[in-house]
């Protein structure tokens, strides 16, 4: 996504101002305190931002990450995301952040911005057991104008959450790296079978029976949490959920505890014979969860 307001400064910009220092205001108060600045490309391996439409940005970024290890480490939190296609604006307005283009003063986001992506996309992230983060409060960024980045696609290319979009817990793909990643930034997972489901207060909630449990990765499980496991899928209500149209069989279930409550990220069919399957459980133990840095499953975005 190109970034309309800079596109043709981005065009105009020379290498001689590879190295200058420009202010960062820390979205306090108008405070401004000045950083040596350096100009650097995005590189391929930042995901969430390296088809962005500009290939050099600004380091410290305008979340004050220092070093190209920590920008990656943090962007990389956040591409989750993005596959949930909540706002058309998701990716303009985080690369906005985490990689500022190359310009002499520091451009942020508009208030606006900020407001149609967290309307859009805090839903999806409370159904995780995350808040919005203090640290993308809107209150914090610019009301429009023409030196900040305002909404590029219009609000009416908002993607609305509506009862035919399956829900978040129940997108998940069988490979063996998705699963695995998906272990790592659980608290918990377990092999189990569903006795019943409930539906109240805009969610479900899913009661295991008391045998054939299996915990693969305990967590912070206590033994009052397993002996009659009882899990909740946020903002799960109405939305559909193909793998419990039918509940006969197990299911491979993990999630977070948050507030004494155990809340399901991702939830797959048991199948003997997925061949995916059986080798992310063998090895999950032996995945570099270290290298993954999920928004919301595990890890603070703040």
């Amino acid at each position: 996504v190109l970034l309309v307001l800079v596109q043709g400064w981005v065009q105009s910009m020379s290498q001689e101002y590879d190295y200058y220092s420009w202010p960062s205001d820390n979205f306090q108060h108008g405070r401004f305190y000045t950083k040596q600045s350096q100009c650097v490309d995005i590189p391929a391996d930042l995901q969430l931002c390296h088809n962005v439409g500009y290939k050099r940005m600004r380091l410290p970024n305008l979340l004050e990450h220092e070093s190209m290890p920590e920008v990656k480490q943090q962007a990389s939190s956040w591409v989750p995301l993005l596959a949930k296609r909540c706002h058309s604006d998701t990716q303009v307005f985080l690369c906005s952040l985490f990689t500022p283009v190359c310009l002499d003063q520091p451009i942020y986001p508009c208030r606006s911005l900020c407001e149609v992506v967290r309307d859009s996309c805090a839903p999806v992230m409370e159904s995780y057991g995350f808040p919005w983060p203090d640290m993308l409060n809107c209150n914090k960024f610019p009301f429009d104008n023409d030196l900040c980045i305002t909404v590029q696609f219009g609000n009416n290319q908002v993607t609305q959450p509506s009862v035919s979009k399956i829900c978040t817990q129940c997108e998940m793909e069988h490979k063996a790296d998705g699963i695995m990643e998906q272990m790592c930034s659980s608290d918990f997972v377990v092999k189990m079978r569903i006795k019943e489901i409930k539906k109240e207060n805009g969610e479900r909630r899913l009661v295991a029976t008391q045998k054939k449990k299996k915990l693969l990765k305990v967590g912070p499980l206590k033994r009052k949490d397993t002996k009659k496991l009882v899990l909740y899928m946020k903002n799960a209500g109405t939305c559909p959920c193909p793998q419990l149209d039918d509940l006969s069989g197990s299911f491979l279930v993990m999630g977070r505890k948050v507030g004494g409550r155990l809340l399901v990220l991702a939830i797959y069919r048991w199948e003997k014979k997925n061949k995916e399957m059986k080798f992310a459980v063998k090895f999950m133990f032996s995945y570099p969860c270290s290298l993954h840095y999920p928004l919301f499953y595990g890890s603070d975005p703040h």
